[in-house]
């Protein structure tokens, strides 16, 4: 799993940036996604990071990406709505 937290001051450079990151994962919280883990998937946020948004932030920007092993996410605790989003829920009819 990887999380990415921002905090962005520009309205227009956040939007995009928020944009960006939904073609990745889903919304935690207003300025933190979740994104399923791949190496694939990593690479891809770091070089368009690196390369298409890293010159736009300015002293007041900052972005987190944090990479969690297996064995971190066993120790994630949830709570709230998100208690739900924990496992995907199979469902067979």
């Amino acid at each position: 799993m990887i999380l990415v937290s921002y905090d962005i001051k520009d309205d227009k450079k956040r939007s995009r940036f928020s944009k960006f990151l939904k073609q990745y994962g889903r919304r935690l919280q207003y300025s933190v996604f979740e994104i399923k883990n791949s190496e694939r998937v990593l690479q891809n946020i770091l070089v368009e990071v690196k390369y298409r948004y890293k010159n736009e932030f300015d002293a007041n920007d900052s972005v987190l990406i944090v990479v969690l092993c297996e064995a971190c996410k066993k120790k994630i605790k949830r709570y709230g709505y998100l208690v739900n989003e924990e496992e995907d829920i199979l469902f067979f009819g």
